[in-house]
C-alpha cells in the first residue's frame, strides 16, 4: 500500500491537474489494475509511460483496492499539492563569505532547485552565459522530460547587443532544445529613448509555481565564486505574476526568438 501511496503522492506533485483527471477518470472506466495497464496508453496522452507504469505495477501489488479508491486517491493528492503550492515560502539565497549566523541557500543550488522542480515550463533570464556545466545539465534533463524550455540572454554587440562574446551560440549548442529569446531591437530603442540598454534581469521561474530572482548570471563563476544574492519564492501570486509578465513580453514582441 504504501507504494501505491507514493506513486500516487510523487505524480500528483509532478503532473499538470488536468492529466491526472484523466488517468483518474481511466482508473475508475476499468476498475483494475491488468485493465487499466493494457489501455491506458491508448488515451493517456503526454504523461510519461515511467509514471504509467509505476502507477499500474504498485496497483497490481494491491489488488484490494478499486478504481474508485484510486482515481479519489489522485484527485486528492492533486488538490492537497496545489493547495499546498498556493502557500508562499521565501527563502534568501547567498554565494560567498558565510557568517554562520543566518541560513541561506546557495545560488547554484537554488536555480536547480527550479529547473529541476519544473514539469511543464521553465523561463529564465540572464545577462549571459559562460559554462555553468551543471546548470546545463539541469536543462537538458529538464527538455529531455518535455519542460518548454525558454531563455532570454543580452544580444552580441554585432547584433546591437552589449555582449562581446556570443553566449547565446554557446547556449544553443549547450542545449540545443530550449528556445532562446532577445529584447527586441525596436522595443529595446523605444524603452530606452535610443540609449544604452540591455538585459540586466536575472531570474528564473517554473510552472507558475517557484521562482528565483537574483544577481547572478549564467556562468560558472556566479555559481562558484562570486558574491551573489538572490530569493527563492515558492507559491504564492509572484512566480504566477512574473512568468505570465515574461509570456506577455514574447506575446507583444519585445522579446524575440533569436533565431
Amino acid at each position: 500500500m504504501d507504494d501505491l501511496l507514493e506513486v500516487i503522492a510523487l505524480m500528483a506533485s509532478t503532473l499538470h491537474r488536468d492529466r491526472i483527471e484523466v488517468i483518474a477518470n481511466a482508473a475508475e472506466r476499468f476498475d483494475s489494475p491488468a485493465k487499466f495497464d493494457h489501455w491506458v496508453p491508448t488515451f493517456v496522452s503526454g504523461v510519461t509511460s515511467d509514471s504509467l507504469s509505476r502507477l499500474s505495477r504498485a496497483w497490481m501489488a494491491t489488488p484490494t483496492v478499486s478504481g474508485r479508491e484510486i482515481a479519489f486517491g489522485l484527485r486528492t493528492a492533486v488538490l492537497t499539492a496545489t493547495t499546498i503550492g498556493s502557500v508562499e515560502s521565501i527563502n534568501l539565497v547567498w554565494t560567498g563569505p558565510k557568517t554562520g549566523l543566518i541560513p541561506t541557500r546557495n545560488t547554484e543550488q537554488a536555480i536547480k532547485e527550479v529547473i529541476d522542480g519544473a514539469s511543464r515550463s521553465l523561463f529564465i533570464v540572464s545577462y549571459v552565459f559562460y559554462k555553468a556545466s551543471s546548470i546545463v545539465d539541469s536543462l537538458n534533463e529538464a527538455a529531455e522530460r518535455d519542460v518548454a524550455v525558454r531563455i532570454l540572454l543580452e544580444s552580441t554587440e554585432e547584433d546591437g547587443g552589449t555582449i562581446s562574446g556570443n553566449g547565446l551560440e554557446a547556449m544553443h549548442q549547450a542545449v540545443p532544445q530550449a528556445a532562446l529569446y532577445v529584447w527586441g531591437q525596436e522595443s529595446k530603442k523605444h524603452n530606452s529613448g535610443g540609449l544604452s540598454a540591455s538585459v540586466h534581469a536575472k531570474c528564473a521561474v517554473a510552472d507558475r509555481r517557484i521562482a528565483f530572482v537574483t544577481s547572478a548570471n549564467l556562468t560558472s563563476a556566479a555559481m562558484e565564486r562570486n558574491m551573489e544574492l538572490g530569493v527563492l519564492i515558492r507559491g504564492g501570486s509572484i512566480p504566477q505574476r512574473l512568468q505570465s509578465h515574461l509570456e506577455a513580453l514574447t506575446l507583444t514582441r519585445n522579446i524575440v526568438s533569436w533565431r
